[in-house]
């Protein structure tokens, strides 16, 4: 009876962190896709006019040429689509870079990625000039790759710690956006193009754009999936992935590349948007703990949810105007790092 009475409690103590962890965490993913899925019908009924909800079905399958039918298929939906793949991008390329850097504080617009690809693709316009997409979309995967390479090897490389990756991440930001900065200044047609640009935004955006980067995007994202067991065997520790079977130098190489992809590719459709691969890791990671496995395709379906209700934010607060979507990210990202500052140590990786 003793041996019965004592196997119980460990038999308790084992079960929660194995099978009674998965179905909230599968949970979860169904949530985010009810909520990305939220997040579409708003983006697609909400705006400077409100659709109803069976105009925005008609015209999404039954079209018959109305002005909501217009509406929808001209304007709101490709705009949808576009925040819903840049999103996803972001959220990925922000996930696989915490975990590679065990740092909480990595973010693709905080270690100077974003600000990389801004500065190649003005120096492409004012230098170069280039104007069509397809020109500068390679700058800015060029850009965003230099800034990322930069920030690792300032902040340390495998010495790098969370605080001297963002030190180094905002010396290259400043230093990048000044330029860029500058380089406006001194040329007004490299303005008058780059204005609306570096203003990360939704807003207007060709669908052409989606699909001329969009073999980079999928590359990127089979990419980030494809390096989920690696990375999670890196966030142990090198010694303890390299005891695993783990190529640490490949894992570090290919993830720089996914990172890349994903980052140059969004930021050169939608210009600079900060903050969405800082928020969303941190949020999901309380749901999916560290796991690479479940951090990612939660950082894939609750990324993009978060530009589309910031996107729809942005248009409803100060009608008929809009504010640009890296507006509403980059307050939302202030409040989290306020959270951060009050909380007396930040969470390690």
């Amino acid at each position: 009876m003793s041996t019965r009475t004592r196997s119980r409690p460990e038999d308790e103590t084992r079960s929660p962190a194995t099978p009674r962890s998965r179905p909230p965490r599968v949970t979860g993913l169904v949530l985010g896709t009810a909520l990305l899925v939220t997040a579409a019908v708003l983006s697609l009924a909400v705006g400077a006019e409100y659709i109803p909800l069976h105009d925005v079905w008609d015209g999404l399958f039954s079209p018959s040429g109305s002005r909501f039918d217009n509406i929808v298929q001209e304007l709101r939906l490709p705009r949808t689509l576009i925040g819903i793949a840049v999103g996803a991008a972001l959220g990925l390329a922000g996930g696989v870079m915490q975990v590679l850097t065990r740092n909480p504080l990595a973010d693709p617009g905080l270690l100077g990625v974003n600000a990389g690809a801004s500065a190649a693709v003005v120096t492409a316009i004012a230098v170069l000039g280039i104007t069509s997409f397809t020109g500068y979309l390679w700058f800015a995967l060029a850009g965003a790759a230099l800034a990322a390479i930069a920030v690792n090897a300032l902040g340390g490389s495998r010495s790098a710690t969370p605080v001297r990756l963002a030190l180094a991440g905002t010396a290259v930001n400043a230093a990048l956006f000044g330029y860029v900065n500058g380089l406006q200044l001194w040329d007004l047609n490299t303005l008058d193009s780059m204005r609306h640009w570096t203003v990360g935004t939704l807003e207007k955006r060709d669908p052409e754009l989606l699909l001329k980067t969009l073999p980079l995007l999928l590359t990127g994202t089979v990419l980030a999936f494809a390096l989920a067991r690696p990375l999670g065997a890196i966030s142990l520790g090198e010694d303890h992935a390299r005891a695993l079977g783990t190529s640490v130098r490949r894992t570090r190489v290919l993830s720089i590349v996914a990172i890349t992809l994903l980052c140059g590719s969004a930021t050169a459709v939608c210009g600079p948007i900060g903050f969405v691969g800082l928020m969303i890791p941190h949020a999901v990671r309380a749901f999916t703990g560290p796991d690479p496995r479940w951090m990612l395709p939660y950082c894939a379906l609750f990324a993009p949810a978060l530009m589309l209700v910031s996107d729809v934010v942005g248009r409803v607060v100060v009608p008929p105007s809009e504010i640009q979507v890296d507006i509403v990210t980059s307050f939302l990202g202030g409040l989290l790092f306020i959270h951060l500052v009050r909380r007396r140590k930040v969470a390690k990786l």
